[in-house]
């Protein structure tokens, strides 16, 4: 069948997205295909479309999308025509009216959740849970550092860790997002513009430090990032907003008075669909109280993927972005 979808053919700015006709074959064994109703927009999108996670070219883009079950292969028995599902997972193709994906990886949409909230909250949230529950999981009265606080994965990551009971600092780049974030659960703001986060981390702490940051920006805060920690603290460092850390001596973390360090990828926690069904039960639950709410902030339509990128690279877009077909 023809279906439309962005492709890119080189790496690059987001002028490389085009929007075009493809060619979808049938489902493969252990397939459905999915039309999708909203599409969720993540920073990851960006590093594989300038090749700073490479994939082979030409390839789609996109990790994240809620739609309709619209055909299944013979074989399937997880899902059916007509379910409402969300998914999450390579490979990177989502930037699409349909597509095709392995059955075993949809996760039942429930009441109550629409396909929008579906789609932004999935991959972020899903992020945010491995962040806080598995990286290092979070203790009430845990003080902990989170940049990028007004974010798509800051924005929920902040009221899940208000609720289970650490003291959250958020770090964010304007007056608008301060006020976001402190909406959203952070008791305390640090600029971005601040010369001495660290420093300003052990005033709020009463020189302690926090017992985990949480790192999407890279390069440019990852030192800084670990002399904010307690002893003995957890550097969870899980994106490139400013681009990959810097090769760094182990002695770093020794004479930080025994550091850990983690760099986790989401998919190492959801590799069965057991485990994936289990993640999203516990992130679907959050939802379903209100204790963790989706912010749908932006909306641009599937043709308008390359000004998505472009505001979302600016750090103009706060909590979380759909791509609509």
């Amino acid at each position: 069948m023809k279906t439309h979808a962005i492709r890119i053919h080189e790496y690059g700015g987001p002028e490389v997205l085009q929007y075009g006709e493809v060619e979808l074959a049938d489902p493969a064994p252990g397939e459905a295909r999915i039309r999708h109703t909203a599409i969720g927009l993540n920073f990851i999108d960006t590093y594989h479309r300038t090749g700073l996670y490479p994939v082979p070219l030409p390839t789609g883009l996109g990790s994240e999308a809620a739609g309709i079950v619209d055909a299944v292969a013979t074989d399937v028995t997880d899902v059916k025509v007509g379910d409402r599902v969300v998914y999450t997972g390579r490979p990177a193709d989502a930037y699409s009216e349909y597509r095709n994906f392995a059955a075993s990886q949809l996760v039942p949409i429930p009441d109550g959740i629409s396909d929008e909230e579906a789609a932004a909250v999935l991959l972020k949230g899903l992020t945010a849970w491995y962040l806080l529950r598995r990286s290092y999981k979070v203790q009430p009265g845990d003080p902990i550092l989170l940049h990028a606080a007004a974010g798509g994965v800051g924005s929920l990551a902040s009221q899940w860790a208000n609720h289970l009971g650490a003291t959250v600092i958020g770090v964010v780049s304007t007056a608008d997002k301060a006020a976001l974030a402190r909406a959203q659960g952070c008791h305390h703001i640090i600029m971005t513009d601040n010369d001495d986060v660290a420093a300003a981390v052990r005033e709020l702490t009463g020189g302690e430090g926090v017992a985990a940051v949480y790192d999407s920006i890279g390069r440019d805060t990852f030192i800084s990032s670990l002399d904010a920690l307690r002893p003995h603290g957890v550097m969870v460092t899980f994106g490139n907003a400013s681009g990959p850390v810097d090769a760094f001596a182990p002695a770093e973390l020794a004479k930080r008075h025994s550091l850990y360090v983690t760099r986790p990828i989401l998919f190492d926690f959801i590799d069965t669909r057991e485990r994936l069904l289990e993640a999203t039960a516990e992130l679907f639950d959050v939802v379903g109280k209100g204790i963790v709410k989706i912010n749908v902030n932006q909306r641009y339509t599937l043709k308008d993927a390359a000004q998505a990128h472009r505001d979302l690279e600016a750090r103009k877009t706060t909590g979380s972005t759909v791509l609509v077909p």
